[in-house]
């Protein structure tokens, strides 16, 4: 089959690909491999944690921001909380979003272990009502959503004021499993797709979505 010259770069992952790609990433530290498998042990949420090698890339997305102050949406187990806190400068913290204190209870544990509790601020609550809470000035370093996808707008708008110029902002699950690219799509997918419309629409960032996991969207504030 030939390619298209777009398509000329783009390495299909096969299963051997992507094992190769995932050894490429710095080993997952021990901590990380038990709260992989305990939350593996949830079943059909565990879909809902990020993968190794995101984790890998939000920390070093931390590290190249210089990031003092994070602000995480969607905590679930707490794997990509750990990711961003081992990213900090010393003396950071993430403030990060959820409402379900059971899934939490198991990241908790996890950020006791890994020895990064004291750089995380857990606030169980509606986000929208934690982010509307937090000052106006433009003080944020790093944002990263990965939560209910119709909620990402809202999210977004209340968020990109609030991040200084050259912060970054970090949209999880962009591609929604290939759906958001369809014109009928519906449900998450067309929230996500319409999200995606937003931030492609803002003059206040510049971005770009990358293909990793799910679809991951880097923007930085103007």
């Amino acid at each position: 089959m030939t390619r298209t010259p777009r398509e000329a770069k783009t390495v299909h992952l096969t299963p051997e690909v992507y094992a190769y790609l995932v050894e490429q990433a710095e080993p997952a530290t021990p901590v990380q491999l038990q709260l992989i498998e305990r939350t593996h042990a949830l079943g059909g949420p565990s879909e809902m944690q990020v993968p190794h090698e995101q984790g890998v890339l939000l920390t070093l997305l931390a590290k190249l921001a210089g990031a003092l102050r994070i602000v995480e949406v969607g905590t679930f187990t707490g794997y990509s909380t750990l990711a961003l806190a081992q990213g900090l400068l010393p003396g950071g913290k993430v403030l990060t979003c959820d409402v379900s204190e059971e899934w939490t209870s198991i990241a908790q544990e996890a950020w006791k272990a890994a020895g990064v509790a004291d750089r995380i601020d857990l606030r169980i609550a509606p986000a929208l009502e934690t982010l509307r809470e937090l000052p106006p000035e433009p003080v944020i370093d790093l944002v990263f959503l990965d939560a209910d996808k119709t909620g990402y707008r809202a999210y977004w708008d209340e968020l990109v004021p609030r991040v200084r110029p050259g912060g970054l902002l970090l949209a999880d699950n962009v591609l929604y499993g290939g759906e958001a690219v369809r014109p009928d799509a519906t449900g998450n997918a067309l929230a996500i797709r319409e999200f995606n419309a937003h931030v492609r629409a803002d003059g206040r960032v510049e971005s770009v979505t990358l293909p990793i996991a799910d679809g991951l969207t880097v923007a930085r504030k103007r």
